[in-house]
């Protein structure tokens, strides 16, 4: 390998490290980025900051080309840095520390200099040069790096730090119950890996943060680890996806005992458990091949600061909950029981319910806008309804909660009669009308009465994502009610347009102002029309969700495509007796939908054994299996929830009203379909799994 004084100049990015900036679809833009960020020196405040430091993390290769991360402690200033390309640091490892091994005169390192009672931190990787009474590092790249997932830590010397270590050095090649319990237990480690490129070696060392518990130890010893959302640089899984090793530090920040491991290691970018992990992006293994603990090795010693916790990492799970969801995901097409856990009054007409599962299995993930299916039994009947009712809340929250309008059978029986403790069956959330809350053009949330239900939970998972992600999208959110009264979620809204801190604003609509003060109880008298819309957006890129009652989403629809906003641009679920229609954009194709039937057509329910014949006077399809003496489960009778959904086996049908719902090639939502016409002398005969 060169020395640092004739090293060619690389390209910022290695291939580890584009492959999966590549698959995130950020690649291009990282390369500006790292053009920008990446330095072949350490900007003044870097050379300041390493000067105030006890210590430092540094990541070495041995001569086996095993990896190893280790804490080099000193008082503050032994560290300093004459060049804005050097870094000198008056200490050594001890030798008994096995990360000493990999660093020769000439040998690549990686530091992390990191402050965990400011949560600041800065990386750098060079090449080492012997140099007084320790050593020196000729930068290769220096870089900065965010204060996630970092817990903050006041420190303080238990010893001096300069005393050799004098205890027992235990070389281990498996984990212990000691070793299981130091890294369940943590809420950090250090992990050190790195890549051999044309002329030269670079290695990383970093932080990894979460909740404690976020690595889990699998009886045979391997580690899995969750990857949260970072600086999309990809230095450690760039490293090891190239050449599949690291080494790890897990630090007793109480007692000042190591736990240094190297193994192999492995980036899984395709897993149910990444879905399953709340706020994981992806996940990796590790698996020890030789094991080095040191009791009592490190003079520092570390105490939680009060409220501490890192915001970032309080926004992840941990792997019991993902060991719910997934037991959850088995139990998806079933009906499930579901215990009343709370009931919350919104408003003068709309209950909140909060469900949690009562079966042991935990919630199945949800999208936010999505509905929940729920069935329950009336008194005086023996069988039970069916019912679709949005839920209220993100996937983030860690519970269901649907919030009900007074108005019909169902949800008057909600209101009168379900409390605390009681069990309500559900299925698997569904639905279409979600939101991208990662998207970066605007978006316009419309909602008309309970029809908040949706946008309230695409808001709360924006602003969640966005705080999680450290970008929200700028949203307009648009609340229509009759009166104050029957307006819900004022508090709840109030306190997600200040934690999104600028990037979303509350329009509050109402068309009964009675009692109101204009600028402190709502925003705007009347309804949401073009003409208010108009007031408040200037009508440049957005994208547009819309939920109410059929009326009023049919209006908005109707007059955002006068303003030539496109179809695609607008998302709409209407609640009501009819479906939205939409009308295509200039040049594009109308759906092709064959026309109904103009002539009878023979049905066989193939389930039940039952044979019916459908006429143009039938209605639909679920009109006629009713008709025949059969229940098959539905809700809207619109084809936006999904809930009729049944397969085809046989014959050709068409829709009255274009479905919302998707369902797979061989489905059909008996609510909407019809029997087709069929040209010239071809017989439809239908056959339903029914």
């Amino acid at each position: 390998m060169n020395d640092q004084g004739s090293a060619k100049r690389l390209d910022t990015w290695h291939p580890g490290e584009i492959a999966i900036q590549a698959r995130v679809g950020v690649a291009d833009r990282m390369e500006i980025v790292g053009r920008r960020v990446v330095r072949d020196h350490m900007p003044d405040q870097h050379r300041d900051f390493y000067a105030k430091l006890p210590f430092i993390v540094l990541g070495s290769v041995d001569a086996n080309g095993d990896s190893w991360a280790t804490f080099l402690e000193g008082t503050p200033g032994f560290m300093n840095s004459p060049t804005r390309t050097t870094l000198e640091i008056a200490a050594w490892p001890d030798p008994t520390d096995p990360a000493s091994v990999g660093m020769a005169d000439g040998s690549a390192l990686g530091l992390l200099g990191i402050e965990m009672h400011t949560r600041r931190r800065n990386r750098m990787n060079g090449l080492l040069r012997i140099a007084g009474n320790g050593f020196a590092v000729e930068v290769d790249q220096s870089f900065g790096n965010c204060p996630r997932y970092i817990q903050l830590r006041d420190f303080a010397f238990d010893r001096d730090p300069g005393r050799a270590f004098a205890g027992v050095v235990e070389d281990m090649s498996g984990l212990d119950s000691a070793a299981h319990a130091i890294i369940e237990a943590a809420d950090a480690f250090f992990v050190a890996s790195y890549v051999d490129r044309e002329d030269r070696r670079q290695v990383d060392v970093s932080h990894r943060g979460g909740k404690a518990g976020f690595v889990r130890v699998a009886e045979d010893g391997t580690l899995t680890i969750p990857d949260f959302d970072g600086n999309l640089f990809f230095a450690t899984l760039g490293n090891i996806l190239l050449n599949g090793k690291a080494g790890l530090l897990f630090v007793d920040f109480t007692t000042g005992d190591m736990l240094q491991m190297t193994g192999d290691a492995e980036v899984l970018l395709e897993s149910p458990e990444i879905a399953a992990f709340q706020g994981a992006e992806r996940l990796w293994t590790f698996r020890a091949r030789r094991i080095v603990r040191r009791r009592g090795a490190l003079a520092l010693r570390w105490t939680y600061t009060e409220d501490g916790r890192s915001p970032s990492s309080l926004m992840t799970g941990d792997w019991d909950h993902a060991a719910d969801r997934l037991r959850a995901a088995e139990l998806a097409t079933r009906w499930r029981p579901l215990k009343v856990t709370k009931v919350v009054d919104e408003s003068a007409s709309i209950r909140s319910f909060h469900l949690q599962p009562d079966d042991g299995a935990g919630l199945l993930p949800h999208q936010a806008g999505q509905h929940l299916p729920i069935r329950v039994t009336l008194p005086g009947t023996d069988k039970p309804v069916l019912r679709t009712y949005t839920l209220s809340v993100a996937p983030s929250d860690g519970i269901y909660r649907i919030s009900v309008k007074r108005d019909g059978v169902v949800s008057s029986h909600l209101h009168d009669f379900i409390r605390v403790g009681d069990i309500i069956e559900a299925r698997a959330p569904a639905g279409e009308f979600t939101i991208d809350a990662r998207a970066t053009r605007p978006a316009v949330l419309l909602a008309g009465g309970v029809g908040v239900t949706p946008m309230l939970a695409m808001l709360r998972h924006i602003v969640y994502e966005g705080l999680r992600k450290q970008r929200i999208r700028p949203t307009v959110f648009f609340h229509a009610a009759r009166s104050k009264q029957d307006r819900a979620f004022d508090r709840e809204l109030a306190e997600l347009v200040e934690a999104a801190q600028g990037a979303v604003k509350l329009v509050r609509v109402l068309s009964d102002a009675s009692g109101a003060r204009e600028g402190l109880d709502y925003d705007a008298p009347g309804r949401i029309d073009m003409t208010l819309l108009t007031r408040f957006l200037q009508f440049n890129d957005y994208e547009f969700y819309l939920c109410g009652p059929t009326q009023f989403t049919r209006a908005l629809y109707d007059g955002l495509r006068v303003y030539n906003i496109a179809d695609g641009r607008i998302h709409a679920e209407a609640f009501g007796p009819s479906s939205l229609k939409r009308t295509a954009d200039v040049g594009a194709a109308a759906p092709a939908n064959k026309p109904p039937s103009s002539n009878p057509v023979p049905v066989a329910f193939m389930n039940s054994l039952k044979e019916a014949r459908w006429t143009p006077q039938s209605g639909t399809l679920l009109d006629l299996a009713e008709a025949r003496g059969l229940s098959p489960e539905f809700s809207c009778r619109a084809g936006t929830c999904g809930t009729c959904k049944t397969k085809l086996l046989a014959g050709t049908v068409t829709y009255v009203n274009e479905p919302a719902a998707k369902i797979a090639d061989d489905e059909i939502l008996l609510c909407s379909a019809v029997p087709a016409e069929l040209a010239g002398q071809d017989d439809n005969r239908i056959q339903l799994a029914l």
